[in-house]
């Protein structure tokens, strides 16, 4: 099985959650063993960072790369998803914002783009990180993830939050390209009307809206026609863990399953794997 990268260039725009500014991409075709780059091309020098988890700086809300100096990229996760689930192995993404577009707050727009571009085979063979022995972080919460060895790579997520409309809801299916593109990559960012108003009242989330996200009020959707599918809120957490694994750069082979976690649990697993070299095998 041979690495790819996209058969051209891709261009997509759209406003930055929080900052509310537009944000512009750029995602181009790179060398093979090259993995999935990040380009601030508003910045002097236009760096660079490669999405890998050792670079991820914020897991508040997003996941966040920085370089440890101006370097930020906010936002990264529905793409990385993307990109993971169609196969490339190899791109550099060049933006001119701090933030990412969240677009319609789901990976679609991105699938959808990046599919008209295409993708083709590169002459190096694709690389696995294979899991060989299990590993599990948990809060003091209690809210777990977990890393199992098995052949392919498997997701199994579940949620929990008190309102009826949202409920326990649980993702364990099989995660082919079509199952993702059809249930899963349009499911949209979820929270509380109070959540909402909280972080506007802060200055943030300054492009926020219901063109980009699904918004409850106790037992309600706010967002005409409701939600897009069933199960939508467990099946954007999903999208958030696929893109999140993605940064060990390497597609896993490993059962992932997660209860009540988020971006800071996806990153902190995939820290606690690399911890021990006995984890892990690259093949």
């Amino acid at each position: 099985m041979q690495q790819r990268t996209l058969a051209g260039e891709c261009a997509i725009s759209g406003i930055g959650l929080h900052s509310g500014c537009r944000s512009n991409l750029k995602i181009r075709p790179a060398p093979a063993d090259s993995g999935i780059v990040f380009c601030r091309v508003d910045l002097p020098s236009c760096p660079e960072v490669r999405a890998l988890y050792t670079n991820v700086v914020d897991t508040r809300n997003c996941t966040c790369l920085g370089d440890g100096k101006d370097c930020v990229i906010s936002t990264i996760e529905h793409l990385m998803a993307a990109l993971s689930m169609l196969d490339i192995d190899n791109a550099v993404v060049e933006v001119d914002n701090r933030e990412m577009p969240i677009m319609d707050g789901s990976a679609l727009p991105f699938v959808t783009a990046l599919e008209k571009v295409g993708n083709v085979a590169q002459d190096q063979p694709r690389h696995f990180l294979k899991v060989k022995r299990s590993v599990e972080f948990s809060d003091e919460h209690g809210n777990e993830i977990k890393l199992i060895p098995a052949d392919d790579f498997q997701v199994d997520f579940s949620i929990e939050f008190p309102s009826k409309i949202v409920g326990r809801q649980r993702f364990c299916e099989p995660l082919t390209v079509e199952n993702f593109k059809t249930f899963i990559a349009p499911c949209r960012t979820f929270c509380e009307k109070s959540q909402v108003d909280y972080l506007k009242s802060v200055g943030l989330i300054k492009g926020g809206s219901l063109d980009n996200a699904v918004v409850l009020d106790g037992e309600k959707v706010l967002n005409e026609g409701g939600f897009r599918t069933e199960n939508e809120c467990v099946n954007h957490k999903v999208i958030d863990a696929i893109g999140d694994m993605y940064t060990s750069g390497y597609r896993l082979l490993a059962r992932l399953t997660a209860s009540k976690t988020g971006h800071f649990h996806n990153n902190e697993i995939l820290r606690k794997l690399f911890a021990d070299p006995a984890n892990y095998e690259i093949i």
